[in-house]
C-alpha cells in the first residue's frame, strides 16, 4: 500500500512571543489543501529555558510558554475535526503541565476528547547527568550555578508519539527541525536511517523552524528587498513529497514573500558549516541544494544530502547571570546632546568605577557605542531629541537597582529638562554549550488520553 503523495507541515511560531495571529491561517490552508498535515511551534530560545525554569519555581503549574492558551486557542478545535497534528516544544520546563493546560483549553472550548503525548528526557539536571557534560574538545564541562541543562532530543520520540496516534505533541527541549521532520518521517515511513530522506526533512524542517523569516520577514529591506504586505506577512508551509523533494509555500491570502532570495537566507541561518550542520537526527549537507521556482510564493528545493548523525548531543546550560538594572530618562529641545551627555557624567560619577555600567545615548549613538561612551566626541550631527538610558550589571539586585534610581534622581538634580523616566530591574541568564554522549540521554513518551 502506497503511501500519501505529499505531507504538509505548517510553522505557527518560530520564537516565544510570535505573533498570535500567524497559526490560524496555516490552518486554514493545511485544511484546504487535504491530506496528511500538522503544524509546528517553535517557541524555545537559548535563554527561554531557564527563563521557564525559573517560573515554575515560582509555581509548580507554570514553566511553559506563557502564550501557550492563546496560540492554541484559535485553531485547537479545527486541528483536531480536521486531523491536522500539532507539535510544539511550548512545554518547556514543564511539559506535564503544558500538557493539563491544553486538555483544560480543550474543554472550555468545546472540542472532541484528544489524545496528548507529552515527551520528556531532555532535562539532563533533573536526570542528575550534569557531572557527565564535556566541553566541544571532550573533556569534563565545569559550570556555574546551573538553572537548566537541556539536550537537544532529536525526532525518534515524536515519530513514537505519532505512531501512538497522538492528536497533539507536547515537548521540552528538541530540535527545532525535529518537529517537523517527525510528522515527514510518521506519515511517508521513512526510516531514521535513511540519512537522505532524514536530510530532506531536516532541511524543511529548518526552513519552516524561525517563523516568518523565510517568508520575508527577516528578509525585508525597504527599496533593496521589498516585501509585500508585511504587516499581514503569512507564516511557511512546506508540501513534503515521499522522495525527500519538497516546495516552501506560505498560508494563502496573507503577504510576505517566498522566493529563492528568501530560501536561501533561511538555509544560511545559523549554519557554522554548510557541510556538516550537526543536529540530532544527521549531519546535513546543504552544499548540493538546488532551488527553483515553482510560481508565485512556491519555491522546490532538492538537493539536501545526509551523514551519519552525531555520537554526542548538544546541551544548552542556563546559569544564574546576576541581575540587569536599566534606567532611561530623555532630553529634547536646544542642546539636547549637551544635557544628555552632562547627565551621564553625573551618573557615571555616582556609581562609581566598581559597577559594571554601560551609558547610551540613543538618538546620538547606541548600537555602536562602548562601555567607555567614547564614540561621543567622534559625533558631529546634534539631534533635538535624545533619550540616555543607563546600565548596570552586577550579582547583587540592590546594586543593579541603583540604574533606575540615579537617573529617576535626574528630575530634579539635574540636569535641566529631563523627562519620561523609565526603568526596571530583571535577573539575567548567561548561557552555555556543552555535549553529552547520546546514549545517556533517555528520551520517554507518555501518552495521555
Amino acid at each position: 500500500m502506497s503511501g500519501p503523495e505529499k505531507v504538509l507541515v505548517g510553522c505557527g511560531a518560530g520564537f516565544s512571543g510570535d505573533r498570535l495571529d500567524a497559526p490560524e491561517p496555516v490552518v486554514r490552508s493545511l485544511i484546504a489543501a487535504g491530506g496528511p498535515a500538522a503544524i509546528m511551534f517553535e517557541t524555545l530560545g537559548e535563554r527561554t529555558l531557564a527563563l521557564a525554569q525559573l517560573a515554575k519555581l515560582e509555581n509548580p503549574e507554570r514553566g511553559y510558554e506563557p502564550l501557550l492558551e492563546r496560540l492554541l486557542a484559535p485553531i485547537l478545535d479545527a486541528c483536531l475535526k480536521h486531523r491536522v497534528t500539532i507539535l510544539g516544544n511550548f512545554g518547556a520546563a514543564n511539559p506535564q503541565a503544558a500538557a493539563r493546560a491544553i486538555r483544560a483549553l480543550g474543554q472550555r472550548l468545546g472540542c472532541r476528547p484528544m489524545k496528548i503525548a507529552v515527551v520528556s528526557g531532555d532535562d539532563i539536571a533533573a536526570a542528575g547527568l550534569l557531572p557527565q557534560l564535556q566541553a566541544e574538545d571532550g573533556t569534563p564541562l565545569a559550570t556555574g550555578p546551573v538553572i537548566s541543562a537541556n539536550a537537544y532530543l532529536g525526532a525518534a520520540p515524536l515519530v513514537e508519539a505519532l505512531a501512538a496516534g497522538a492528536d497533539v505533541v507536547v515537548t521540552g527541549r528538541v530540535a527545532d527541525p525535529s518537529l517537523a521532520l517527525a510528522p515527514f518521517i510518521h506519515h511517508h515511513g521513512w526510516s531514521l536511517d535513511d540519512l537522505p530522506r532524514i536530510a530532506c526533512g531536516t532541511l524543511a524542517g529548518h526552513l519552516l523552524e524561525c517563523g516568518a523569516q523565510v517568508t520575508g520577514g527577516y528578509y525585508a529591506d525597504p527599496g533593496i528587498k521589498d516585501v509585500p504586505d508585511p504587516h499581514a506577512i503569512g507564516f511557511p508551509i512546506v508540501e513534503m513529497a515521499a522522495d525527500g523533494s519538497f516546495v516552501v509555500g506560505k498560508a494563502g491570502k496573507t503577504g510576505g514573500l517566498v522566493d529563492r532570495h528568501t530560501v536561501t537566507e533561511q538555509i544560511l541561518y545559523e549554519i557554522h558549516d554548510p557541510a556538516a550542520y550537526l543536529t540530532p537526527d544527521v549531519t546535513l549537507d546543504v552544499t548540493g541544494v538546488a532551488l527553483s521556482d515553482q510560481g508565485r510564493d512556491r519555491v522546490r528545493v532538492t538537493g539536501a544530502a545526509g551523514h551519519a548523525r552525531p555520537e554526542r548531543l548538544k546541551v544548552t546550560i542556563g546559569l544564574d547571570g546576576g541581575w540587569l538594572g536599566e534606567g532611561e530618562i530623555s532630553y529634547a529641545g536646544p542642546n539636547a546632546v549637551a544635557r544628555a551627555r552632562l547627565a551621564l557624567d553625573v551618573v557615571r560619577r555616582r556609581l562609581g568605577p566598581g559597577l559594571r555600567m554601560r551609558g547610551d545615548i540613543i538618538g546620538l549613538a547606541s548600537v555602536f557605542n562602548d562601555d567607555a561612551g567614547t564614540w561621543l566626541d567622534a559625533q558631529t550631527a546634534e539631534p533635538d531629541d535624545v533619550r540616555l538610558r543607563i546600565a548596570v550589571a552586577s550579582n547583587d539586585r540592590a546594586e543593579a537597582d541603583r540604574a533606575h534610581e540615579e537617573v529617576l534622581a535626574l528630575y530634579t538634580c539635574g540636569p535641566a529638562g529631563g523627562g519620561g523616566v523609565r526603568g526596571a530591574t530583571r535577573r539575567r541568564i548567561a548561557t552555555e554549550s556543552g555535549y553529552i554522549p547520546r546514549d545517556l540521554v533517555r528520551p520517554a513518551v507518555e501518552i495521555q488520553s
